[in-house]
This record gives structure tokens, sequence and C-alpha cells, in this order.
């Protein structure tokens, strides 16, 4: 999947997999209707991020909880 646009579907797409990666409870954190468009690259950055690092420790998946909770609108 290309995810270089800032599109609706890969931003629900990138929600998801963070979902998953971060393993978020509560999925209505990640409701792609909550995010704007022009935070896209911010979000994608993040998802980058997460899958490069591959395994996360508890106080990392908090920090990224807590940075998608900064970017929302």
């Amino acid at each position: 999947m290309k995810l270089e646009e800032a599109t609706k579907e890969n931003l629900a797409f990138i929600l998801d997999e963070l979902s998953e990666r971060l393993s978020v409870v509560n999925r209505s954190l990640m409701d792609p209707e909550d995010y704007d468009l022009e935070k896209y690259n911010d979000i994608k950055f993040m998802y980058d991020m997460v899958k490069q690092k591959g395994q996360l420790s508890s106080s990392e998946t908090q920090a990224f909880i807590e940075e998608l909770r900064n970017v929302r609108k």
C-alpha cells in the first residue's frame, strides 16, 4: 500500500495499524474522523517509527498514544 498520499483511506489504515501495534484497547481513540488530514505527515511519521522499532516498551507505547492524542482534532 502506498501511504505517501494524505487520503482518508490511508489515514484509516495507519490508525488501524497503530491500534494493533500499540495494543489500543479503546479503539474509539483511533477513529479517523477525529484526526485532521493536515496532521497526516505527523501521524505517518509516528507509524513509521513504531513499525521500524518493532517491539515497544510500555512507556514507549504510552508516549506514542499521548502524541496521537495531541494531534487529534
